[in-house]
């Protein structure tokens, strides 16, 4: 037997209730991420149980995950109720290496920064007056010498005619 119509939230009252727009729970929706039943007027009607997995998806944004690797975790999840401890535990654990691995890019990055001066290289012997011609954009685009595992190597230098 599924949840009495009190027990239903309308997609106003998932908004107000979890904070965000009704257009995101849209979009969630169409990911897979939450799920409603639809009325005989084809309105959309929540289980109070989605909240959970709204507050879920945003804590997992917060940490970094992306919304396919939120979806995944939330397929091992029930649907309609609060995950149990073991449930939470299974999820919790592949979360923690996830947030393992941006710590220590983000000390990386804070190591790396100390010599920044904002002009997009973040070296402050690589930037745009040591960069002649863009050498550090033939390896990409973004903050490249920061990416690399070895600053100092820098992108391959211009051809002659270039």
């Amino acid at each position: 037997m599924g949840p009495s119509r009190h027990d239903l939230l309308t997609i106003g009252q998932l908004a107000d209730r979890s904070g965000l727009a009704a257009s995101a729970l849209r979009y969630y929706e169409r990911m897979g991420l939450i799920h409603s039943e639809r009325t005989t007027g084809n309105q959309r009607r929540f289980a109070r149980a989605t909240l959970r997995r709204v507050a879920f998806v945003r804590a997992a944004q917060q940490v970094g995950l992306s919304l396919e690797e939120v979806r995944t975790a939330l397929d091992r999840l029930p649907v309609d109720r609060a995950p149990n401890h073991e449930e939470w535990n299974g999820v919790a654990r592949t979360w923690q290496g996830r947030i393992d691995q941006q710590i220590a890019e983000l000390e990386l990055m804070k190591r790396k920064l100390t010599g920044c001066i904002g002009c997009g290289c973040l070296s402050l012997t690589r930037c745009a007056l040591y960069n002649a011609h863009d050498r550090a954009g033939l390896a990409g685009s973004g903050a490249r010498y920061l990416r690399t595992g070895d600053p100092e190597a820098g992108p391959e230098p211009l051809p002659e005619n270039g």
